[in-house]
């Protein structure tokens, strides 16, 4: 009987490590964000702090550990059987479902997902016994710690809020004391903020979390409680000093100082705040089977009112192992970037050269719209000198212009230090009274409130950014209502099931974690190329334009060649299935160049002086790319909605034709793309002289369509359809040699612009 039990032990211990995998890659843009944003120091020197932050943290996390034994369930109202089923549903479910929300790039709350995993895995265990035995359904709150539960999850309701608005009121403050001219009123105010910004981390982080620490005595525990306000004291005229001597005589920016501090405090505060959510159920696990081997009972009878004691401790070497385990995972995890990505493009300054990562909705522009309606009230009211008083803090300077918009940091070293110092002392208030809260839903919040705060969500961003924000909290509220609903079921799976149902199950954790990691794999690689392709914020001169819109034209053309040719064969098969697919491949295409010309400005912006003529002949080439793609997309559309409505089938004659000129673009663009890859200017005019037999050819066509109309034809849909797909085939043509026109023109006088400087 115990070879079983030890089996699922093993179980869970492997899903743990797997567990601190997933949730690392989730859970690291809390630490990291204000740092990396804010490009204060290196990005190997921030990883380096962060490690060390997290070893630390982990080794303070011995006290939290009872929310994964007791927080949530009644131990003694179930047997050692029914916790280890608790216990391996609530590991199986938080793998997977941190997996999805990784791959996603969405973060989310690795305290909410444990918390309703366990709820979810104890109710069905509770429901099945109350069944079992005919119970009323009445007792169900005797095997659910309620109190507790409705602590938990009010207390993270509430640090949503508490998180922005502090982060707003803060930073606020922050940002009329030191405007955006840092370094200026650096010297008069920067020790006293570096004193009050240390002395918060270092009390509420190292001495508050000393509290919880699994190798501190009782004894040192009070006399840091007894002196919590002598502690504060000294610390803050320490660290006055102690940061004025860092300016004075070392000339270190003190902001970066406390950025460093602040990531190794947060990488702590993470640690020791939400290792609970890991390895608090695998460890609760260890216990409980330590307990049920001392009892000598039988496995359904033994009941788990053991797991409720105070006194039980987690084992040093398990927090040691899990720190190095999150360690590793912060160094090698690609994931991370990912979900890093969404926040920093939620809370950067300016849109840094790039597309919104959300697309607006109904409700954030609801609240945009309202919140202007809001300020303009405040306007009216609010002097004129008061106000131009305060936008004066609020000025950005203007960066160097031969700086790529992507080298330039996210946001200040202002805004990331009060999200640092906000963050750890809201956490850490949470880890010293024992209450998980999460540190997603404080560190995202905190973020958001300190952007809105800053300006950064401007009439040009605000309802791209609120979407954004609205997506990751919508996140958080499913994260809630699945991690209960598949918990429950996983839970009934292997009770019922048994140790079969256990190695069904991570058979399946398996399967689905090799098919994630293979599709993200797959789905980077695919952004890579993307980027690769059509990057175009740091060009800067003629040559830079030419080469550059090569590459772009030799990609659009490309891939326009291959859609038409699906489009034109789906028609001719009444392929459903290929022309659905197509119409989304095209969007995503005119979405790719859509974002070049959202970037048009940046473009031109980042220029030299003498390459400014360019601007206009990239703005362009974007246009007839766009035209091109948009004839594409309305083929697609027209055929789908054909195919889609069971319309009669074209006539032979008709598919024939349109094969014809499917075929003498794909030559066309063939050559296009050799042209353009192997930037062999000279041979446009070549190309150019097939323009006129490509268009005769679509008259002609447009011409035999008339004829039939006249003569054979009796299908009106499908002469809307073929006339749709030669009108826009047209257009197609035309715009694809308006485009060499326009690149030969271009060419001839960058040559000859740079003869004439030769000369």
């Amino acid at each position: 009987m115990e070879q079983i039990f030890i089996v699922m032990l093993i179980a869970l211990g492997v899903l743990a490590i797997i567990d601190l995998t997933v949730g690392v890659s989730n859970d690291a843009v809390n630490f990291l964000n204000s740092a990396l944003g804010s490009k204060a120091v290196t990005f190997r020197t921030i990883m380096i702090v962060a490690s060390l932050g997290i070893l630390v943290g982990a080794l303070f996390s011995g006290g939290m550990m009872e929310i994964a034994r007791s927080g949530i369930f009644v131990p003694s109202m179930f047997s050692f059987n029914d916790v280890m089923v608790i216990f391996l549903a609530v590991m199986i479910t938080d793998v997977l479902l941190l997996d999805v929300f990784n791959s996603m790039g969405l973060p989310t709350s690795t305290t909410v997902s444990i918390v309703f995993e366990l709820l979810g895995s104890a109710v069905c265990l509770a429901v099945i016994k109350i069944m079992a035995n005919n119970d009323s359904w009445s007792v169900l709150p005797n095997y659910i710690n309620t109190e507790k539960a409705t602590e938990i999850v009010v207390s993270i309701l509430l640090s949503v809020i508490l998180s922005f608005t502090l982060g707003t009121l803060v930073q606020y403050i922050s940002r009329l004391i030191f405007t955006f001219q840092v370094e200026q009123k650096l010297k008069y105010f920067g020790a006293i903020f570096g004193g009050v910004a240390i002395t918060a981390i270092t009390f509420f982080i190292l001495v508050k979390g000393l509290k919880g620490a699994s190798f501190i005595t009782k004894e040192t525990s009070i006399w840091i409680g007894n002196n919590q306000l002598i502690i504060i004291g000294l610390s803050l005229v320490f660290w006055t000093i102690f940061s004025q001597f860092l300016m004075s005589i070392f000339k270190l920016n003190i902001l970066r100082v406390i950025i460093v501090i602040g990531t190794f405090a947060l990488a702590l505060a993470f640690a020791g705040n939400d290792l609970v959510n890991f390895i608090g159920v695998p460890i609760a696990a260890y216990q409980s089977f330590g307990f049920f081997m001392e009892s000598g009972q039988s496995p359904d009878t033994y009941m788990m009112a053991k797991l409720a004691e105070e006194n039980v401790v987690a084992p040093f070497y398990f927090l040691a192992i899990a720190g190095i385990v999150m360690v590793y995972t912060l160094w090698t995890s690609k994931k991370a970037k990912n979900v890093i990505e969404t926040e920093m493009s939620l809370a950067r300054q300016d849109t840094g050269g790039t597309a919104e990562k959300f697309s607006p909705n109904i409700l954030s522009k609801v609240i945009v719209r309202g919140m202007v309606l809001i300020g303009m009230v405040v306007d009216y009211f609010l002097p004129k000198s008061l106000q131009l008083k305060m936008d004066k803090r609020f000025e950005i300077p203007k960066k160097p212009k031969n700086k790529a918009p992507k080298d330039e940091p996210a946001f200040d070293m202002v805004r990331a230090s009060v999200n640092l110092i906000v963050a750890s002392i809201l956490i850490s208030i949470g880890t010293s009274m024992k209450l998980p809260l999460s540190t997603t839903y404080v560190t995202f919040m905190v973020a958001m409130g300190t952007s809105f705060a800053d300006r950064a969500w401007d009439r040009d961003s605000a309802v791209y950014r609120v979407a954004g924000v609205f997506n990751v909290i919508g996140g958080w509220f499913v994260t809630a209502i699945v991690a209960f609903i598949a918990s429950f079921v996983i839970a009934y799976v292997l009770k019922i099931g048994e140790i079969y149902a256990l190695v069904g199950m991570l058979i399946l954790v398996g399967i689905l974690l090799y098919r994630s990691n293979k599709s993200y794999i797959k789905k980077s690689k695919e952004k890579e190329d993307k980027d690769a392709k059509l990057d175009n914020v740091d060009i800067q001169t003629i040559q830079g334009v030419a080469s550059e819109s090569s590459s772009q034209i030799a990609t659009v053309i490309t891939k326009a060649n291959e859609l038409f040719t699906v489009v034109i064969d789906g028609v001719a098969l009444q392929d459903i299935t290929n022309l659905k697919k197509s119409k989304k491949q095209l969007k995503k295409l005119e979405k790719e160049v859509d974002d070049l010309r959202g970037n048009v400005y940046f473009f031109i912006k980042n220029l030299d002086e003498t390459s400014v003529e360019a601007s206009k002949f990239y703005v362009l080439t974007l246009g007839y790319l766009q035209d091109m793609i948009k004839a594409i997309n309305f083929i697609a559309q027209n055929s789908y909605t054909h195919v889609d409505n069971n319309h009669k089938k074209l006539k032979f004659n008709q598919i024939r034709d349109l094969k014809l000129i499917d075929k003498k673009l794909q030559i066309l663009f063939d050559k296009i793309v050799i042209l353009f890859t192997e930037e062999k200017f000279s041979q446009i005019d070549e190309i150019l002289s097939e323009k006129e037999d490509l268009i005769a050819t679509v008259d002609k066509l447009i011409q035999k369509q008339i004829i039939r109309i006249r003569t054979t034809e009796t299908s009106p849909k499908n002469s809307k359809l073929y006339f749709s797909i030669l009108f826009e085939t047209d257009e197609l043509i035309k715009s694809t040699i308006g485009l060499l026109e326009l690149f030969k023109d271009f060419d001839i006088d960058v040559k000859r612009k740079s003869f004439i400087r030769m000369s």
